[in-house]
């Protein structure tokens, strides 16, 4: 176990402007959370990292940006009105609900999960298991998770619609669209960010597990007989394209689902767990989902996605191998992850490519113009540079240092005497708290190295 304390990163959190409770003001609301100006930074930057790495860069890869509302035979064909469940049971006195297979995980530690709602019953009279507050449960029983909407301007004709329950299913509907359109041919991939909603029965800790999310996520088309080809590579990509954002390594695993676990759509299905303080939880899935996606679109629809090889004639409906991971979840790793305390001093040691700041600029005074004017001219040029720069002139230098320690910035310029005497400034380390002494004409290739 990490020695973390989850209720110290939710302190920091709000405290600094990573997360705040939505709709604090009316006491919040359950499950639901607004990322304050730092938290936006740093998933902002995310984003982009995520899509110039499996965007950008991949000759055979697309993007598209789906609607959150679709055709309501979108969700019946994907089998989410159907099978998209989990199994609840009730607390009889205070009626709380919660999701069993977690209960029983939490009380037994056994892995409930896919379990009917008839083995979730044996396991709890088996066990005499009550709810939280020590109450009986009531029997277990099918919850749907998909989000309901009327959609429609007059009261007796609207119509029910989902908002939508992963960010995918636009993507297996414009299929044929967004090949025909690219002029892409097998394999290839198409990838998208955007919000999903799910009716979670059990929410949390913090922003672990909400009914609002974000997805980044990418559906790669095959020949069946290169599926586990690219199912394989997308295990070893996840892993170093994480690693690379400076996640500990020792902290992530990969662990491979059980049949019962497995969603309704998936052949096969890898989990990436992060070591959280309450315990190893996913945040990312890979899964090889067959050809279930295309063949369901296609017998609802009526359209035929059959793809023909124009070099061997072969007529087949693609595979998909899919790549997807939690945005926000991203984040909480990432914000746990580099958390380190310092004696008195809290500190943030978030890789420069995700910090909110890369670099914070002080005059040693704020009420010496001579500082101040200095300060904002470097300030001004980093800015200029393309550098996301924070601007600190409230009280002390030292609280200064542990002010932006504290949400991560790497690094901190102070402009003092000796800057107007000689043009350097000091660049404080993070992470080793040395300073140095640079000449201004020098700062951004000392950043860069």
């Amino acid at each position: 176990m990490t020695g973390v304390d989850l209720q110290k990163i939710i302190s920091l959190c709000k405290r600094r402007g990573f997360v705040f409770p939505s709709s604090d003001i009316y006491g919040g609301w359950e499950a639901t959370y607004d990322y304050g100006p730092l938290g936006a930074e740093m998933l902002m930057k995310l984003r982009n990292l995520w899509w110039r790495e499996f965007v950008h860069r991949q000759p055979d890869i697309v993007g598209l940006d789906g609607a959150i509302i679709s055709h309501p035979r979108v969700w019946e064909a994907s089998g989410h009105v159907e099978s998209f469940a989990d199994v609840m049971v009730e607390d009889l006195e205070t009626r709380k609900r919660y999701r069993a297979d977690h209960l029983i995980e939490e009380a037994l530690g056994i892995n409930a999960d896919g379990s009917t709602p008839e083995e979730i019953n044996k396991i709890i009279e088996d066990n005499k298991l009550l709810s939280p507050d020590g109450n009986k449960l009531s029997k277990a029983k099918r919850f749907n998770n998909l989000v309901e909407a009327q959609v429609g301007t007059l009261e007796d004709e609207k119509t029910k619609a989902y908002l939508r329950g992963e960010t995918c299913q636009p993507i297996f509907y414009n299929y044929k669209l967004v090949k025909d359109a690219m002029r892409l041919k097998l394999p290839f991939g198409i990838a998208q960010i955007g919000k999903a909603f799910r009716n979670e029965i059990k929410v949390g800790p913090f922003f672990y597990r909400t009914r609002e999310f974000e997805q980044m996520e990418l559906e790669m088309f095959v020949n069946q007989k290169d599926a586990t080809q690219y199912f394989e590579k997308f295990k070893t990509w996840s892993i170093d394209w994480l690693k690379g954002l400076g996640i500990t390594e020792s902290k992530m695993r990969l662990r491979d689902q059980e049949f019962k676990e497995r969603a309704h759509y998936n052949k096969v299905a890898t989990d990436v767990e992060y070591e959280f303080p309450f315990g190893w939880k996913e945040f990312q899935g890979i899964h090889y989902r067959s050809d279930w996606d295309l063949k369901r679109h296609g017998e609802f629809s009526g359209e035929d996605f059959t793809y023909t090889d124009d070099e061997t004639g072969e007529k087949y409906i693609p595979h998909i191998v899919e790549y997807s991971i939690g945005l926000s979840r991203l984040l909480f790793v990432l914000l746990m992850d580099a958390y380190y305390e310092d004696g008195d001093r809290v500190v943030l040691k978030l890789d420069k490519k995700v910090a909110p700041y890369e670099v914070a600029v002080f005059p040693l005074m704020r009420n010496k113009e001579e500082l101040v004017s200095k300060a904002k001219e470097i300030y001004n040029a980093l800015v200029s540079a393309g550098v996301n720069t924070a601007w600190d002139d409230r009280g002390n230098v030292g609280k200064r240092y542990y002010s932006q320690d504290e949400i991560g910035t790497p690094y901190c310029i102070t402009v003092d005497y000796t800057t107007l005497e000689d043009n350097t400034v000091t660049i404080r380390d993070r992470d080793t708290t040395k300073q140095d002494r640079v000449n201004i004409d020098q700062i951004n290739n000392y950043l860069k190295k």
